[in-house]
């Protein structure tokens, strides 16, 4: 996998951002049996820098605490048979062959107050809020109940795999 990470606000965290990150999204890509090298890019932010872009790519005008840029338009969430259709010159990135999932923007301060607000730790809330939006480029959403449900339970399962629990202090 081909991970970068741009920290913009300079977060500091008690854990490693760029590890975590990296084993969360690696824990979705082989939970989802994803077939080939993937390349996701990750942005931290602030209110005011998600704020702006929730604005100016969703018409939404308040921050976030993350927001997803899939590549992929997916006929139905985790099916990568798209990899292998017309489009696939598209979603490779021509500097290294691999597919470009898309990009992860996660709020630092939304981090930080939900953290709190839930009652778990950073790194938890940081890991989660990764593991949600790397679902949301593999095509899955929650706009019903039905995917919600189904989304929940997979970014459970990946945290728990990883260790990442709510009780994580």
């Amino acid at each position: 996998m081909i991970f970068c990470v741009e920290n913009e606000v300079d977060a500091k965290f008690d854990f490693d951002i760029e590890q975590i990150a990296r084993s969360v999204c690696e824990e979705v890509l082989k939970s989802e049996n994803f077939p080939e090298e993937a390349q996701i890019n990750m942005l931290i932010t602030d209110d005011e820098g998600i704020h702006e872009m929730n604005r100016q790519f969703r018409d939404i005008d308040r921050e976030t605490d993350v927001l997803s840029f899939p590549n992929i338009e997916y006929e139905t969430p985790g099916d990568f048979s798209v990899l292998n259709g017309p489009d696939r010159c598209d979603m490779i990135d021509p500097d290294n062959g691999s597919i470009y999932l898309g990009d992860i923007v996660i709020n630092e301060k939304r981090v930080r107050s939900q953290a709190l607000e839930y009652g778990h730790s950073e790194k938890r809330e940081f890991a989660f809020l990764t593991a949600h939006s790397m679902f949301h480029l593999c095509g899955y959403d929650h706009m019903e109940e039905d995917e919600a449900k189904v989304m929940e339970q997979k970014q459970n399962d990946v945290l728990e795999r990883l260790g990442i629990t709510r009780d994580d202090n």
